[in-house]
C-alpha cells in the first residue's frame, strides 16, 4: 500500500505547492512564491531520488528546471509576465489556445488517407497477414459472419526490426477506414496528471470516428510495454496511466459488436506486459525473424534498383545472412551500396558533375562486397533474444 500511495501522495504536494507559487507569484508575492516553487521541486526530487527508474522521471526533471528558472527570475527582481506553471493539471491556467493546440496534436495522429504500405510490401510472416485479415478485413467486409463479434485487440510481438509497424500499416491500407499511430511518448505528457487524460483523448478520438462515420480504425500503439510494463517500482502516474488503459481496452472489447476499433500493440519484450493487459489482447501473434525464403525475397526486393555482378545470388545472400532482420537486410543493402559510392568520390579520377557530361557511376556490387559486410555487421538480434520470444510465445501465444 505505501508504495501506490506515496508517490502519489508527493505528486500531489509538488502540484499543490506548484499551485500556491502561481497564485503568490501573480499577486506580486515573490518571497512566497519562491518558497512555495522550493517546496514543490523538493517534493519532485524526492520522488526522483525514490523511484530512480521512473519513466516519468524526464519529466519531473523538466518541471524542476522550470521552477529552478522561474526562481532565478524572481530572484533577479526582473519585470515577469504572469507565470504559468508547467507541471500543474488545473484547468483555469491553461488558455483556450494551448487547449486547442493539443487537441490539433492529437488530432493530426489520424491518418486520413490510406498508409502507403501494401501487404505485397510485407515480406513472409504469412501466419500474421492470415491473423490480420481473419480479425480485421474481413468483419470489416462482411459483419454479418461474425455473430458473436471478432477479437478487437491484437499484439504483435517479436524481435525489433521484423515488421510490427509495416504488418500495422498494411493492414490499415486494405481497409476503408483510419489509421491512428502513437507511441509512449504521445501519451505521456509534461503536464502533471495529464497522462491518463491523454489516453483518455485519444482513444475517445477513435471510438469517435468509428462511431459517427461507421468506419473501421485502426488504434496502433507502438512500444505498448513502455506503457503497459510490470515494473518493481512505480509512481502515481504510471499506475493511473495504465489503469485508464485498461478501462479502455475494455471498453473496446465490450461494448457492441459492431463498432469497427481494433487496438494494436506492439512490443519487443512481451515478457514484461502485465497479465490483466496480456488478456485484453485477444490474438497475440509472433513476429519472427524472416526464414530462409523470405530473406530470398528480401535481398530480392533491395538488391533490384542497385548494380549488380553476376556474382550476386538472392539465395547465396540469404544463407550469407541468417539471423538478420528484415531491417538489418535492407541496412546490409544499404550499406554495400554506400561502400561503392564511397569509393566513387575518394577516387583520384572523380570529378564532380559538370552539365552536359555523363555522371560518374560506381562499380558494380559484387559477392565479396557482402562478405565484407557480414564480417563487421553482426544481426543486431541476439540468439538469447530469439530463444526467450520462444519460450514466451510456447506459454501465450494467440492466433
Amino acid at each position: 500500500m505505501v508504495m501506490s500511495t506515496v508517490p502519489q501522495e508527493l505528486e500531489n504536494n509538488a502540484s499543490r505547492y506548484a499551485s500556491d507559487a502561481i497564485r503568490f507569484d501573480s499577486q506580486g508575492a515573490r518571497g512566497m512564491a519562491v518558497a512555495n516553487y522550493q517546496k514543490a521541486i523538493a517534493s519532485l526530487a524526492k520522488l526522483i531520488e525514490l523511484y530512480p527508474g521512473s519513466k516519468l522521471n524526464p519529466i519531473y526533471k523538466d518541471r524542476c528546471q522550470s521552477y529552478y528558472n522561474r526562481i532565478t527570475l524572481l530572484q533577479n527582481n526582473r519585470k515577469l509576465e504572469p507565470a504559468v506553471d508547467p507541471g500543474s493539471s488545473a484547468q483555469d491556467q491553461r488558455t483556450s489556445i494551448q487547449r486547442q493546440e493539443e487537441a490539433n496534436n492529437f488530432e493530426e495522429l489520424i491518418m486520413h488517407e490510406k498508409p502507403n504500405i501494401t501487404w505485397a510490401e510485407v515480406i513472409g510472416l504469412e501466419d500474421a497477414k492470415s491473423a490480420l485479415r481473419e480479425s480485421i478485413i474481413y468483419p470489416t467486409k462482411r459483419p454479418d459472419l461474425f455473430p458473436l463479434g471478432w477479437p478487437k485487440g491484437m499484439l504483435l510481438y517479436g524481435p525489433p526490426g521484423t515488421g510490427k509497424t509495416m504488418l500495422a500499416a498494411a493492414t490499415a491500407s486494405e481497409m476503408d477506414g483510419y489509421f491512428i499511430n502513437v507511441d509512449a511518448s504521445a501519451m505521456m505528457s509534461k503536464w502533471l496528471g495529464e497522462a491518463e487524460k491523454n489516453v483518455s483523448k485519444i482513444f475517445r478520438i477513435a471510438r469517435k470516428h468509428a462511431e459517427q462515420e461507421n468506419k473501421p480504425v485502426i488504434l496502433f500503439v507502438d512500444e505498448v510495454d513502455s506503457l503497459l510494463g510490470s515494473r518493481s517500482s512505480e509512481v502515481g502516474g504510471e499506475v493511473r496511466t495504465k489503469n485508464q488503459f485498461l478501462t479502455e481496452m475494455d471498453g473496446v472489447n465490450g461494448k457492441g459488436h459492431d463498432l469497427m476499433l481494433y487496438v494494436i500493440g506492439a512490443t519487443n519484450k512481451p515478457w514484461t506486459l502485465d497479465w490483466p493487459f496480456l488478456r485484453r489482447f485477444q490474438k497475440r501473434i509472433y513476429v519472427a525473424l524472416p526464414d530462409l525464403q523470405a530473406r530470398v525475397s528480401l535481398f530480392r526486393q533491395y538488391t533490384e534498383d542497385l548494380h549488380t555482378d553476376s556474382s550476386i545470388r538472392p539465395e547465396e545472400l540469404s544463407r550469407l545472412f541468417d539471423g538478420y532482420s528484415a531491417s538489418d537486410i535492407r541496412d546490409v543493402c544499404q550499406g554495400a551500396q554506400l561502400k561503392t559510392v564511397h569509393e566513387l568520390f575518394e577516387s583520384p579520377d572523380y570529378r564532380d558533375p559538370v552539365e552536359g557530361e555523363d555522371l560518374q557511376k560506381p562499380r558494380n556490387l559484387t559477392l565479396d562486397d557482402f562478405h565484407q559486410i557480414a564480417s563487421r555487421r553482426k544481426p543486431s538480434v541476439s540468439q538469447e533474444m530469439v530463444m526467450a520470444h520462444h519460450r514466451w510465445s510456447e506459454e501465450f501465444r494467440a492466433l
